[in-house]
């Protein structure tokens, strides 16, 4: 039976409702059956590659009195990779982070900012003195087919130390079925003494050890 009142009967293979649904279905299911097959990194094109940041996140946790492990993020930052799929080792990865984009899930901002106090205060961040957190990458290996370790020098608080973050590359499109621009995903994590850059404020209470998770996609630079 046709659900669409019409004074003529029509059969279920020509109802129009039926019709304007399987046109619906095919034009939002299209996209989506052509985004299910990545590629591998040697199919991508060569070239300069610069975060989406409306698809990345950079977050971290520490130990907070052995009760949890409070986590946080940073708003804004910047990364940039010079991709070489022939040798992917060779590729290079810079990124910035500005320290007074932290943000945390303080729920009383209007007695305290907490965001503020920890991106600028002097104990901490010291974003006010030290506005800006880089890391360029010294060394990439390859652990696996889309799998590596990728070595650095990270600069915060004016000290530079060397980090090591475990990256797997989650997949690209050679051109990507709604923007038609190279695009690849990653995702990385990591740890890190602070103690090491000389912020040891309320060490071992809160912990030393920072763990740091990054998502990130990176399309293809004009």
């Amino acid at each position: 039976m046709c659900p669409v009142p019409s004074p003529v009967s029509c059969s279920p293979k020509d109802c129009p409702m039926k019709k304007a649904a399987l046109l619906a279905a095919a034009l939002f299911l299209t996209p989506v059956a052509a985004l299910a097959q990545v590629s591998p990194p040697a199919d991508m094109p060569a070239g300069t590659y610069t975060v989406d940041p409306t698809h990345a996140s950079l977050t971290f946790k520490v130990n907070h009195f052995g009760l949890s492990n409070y986590t946080a993020r940073f708003r804004h930052f910047d990364a940039k990779i010079e991709f070489d799929p022939v040798d992917v080792t060779k590729s290079k990865v810079t990124a910035s982070i500005d320290t007074l984009s932290l943000q945390t899930d303080y729920p009383y901002p209007e007695k305290v900012d907490f965001n503020k106090e920890i991106g600028a205060g002097e104990k901490w961040l010291n974003g006010d003195k030290f506005p800006t957190i880089t890391f360029t990458s010294t060394r990439l290996e390859k652990t696996g087919e889309t799998t590596g370790k990728m070595h650095g020098d990270l600069t915060m608080l004016g000290v530079t130390k060397p980090v090591v973050l475990d990256v797997t590359f989650n997949g690209g499109y050679p051109k990507h079925p709604m923007s038609g621009k190279p695009i690849m995903g990653f995702s990385a994590t990591g740890s890190l003494k602070r103690s090491d850059f000389g912020l040891s404020t309320f060490v071992p209470a809160i912990g030393d050890e920072v763990t740091v998770i990054i998502e990130a996609e990176f399309p293809k630079a004009e």
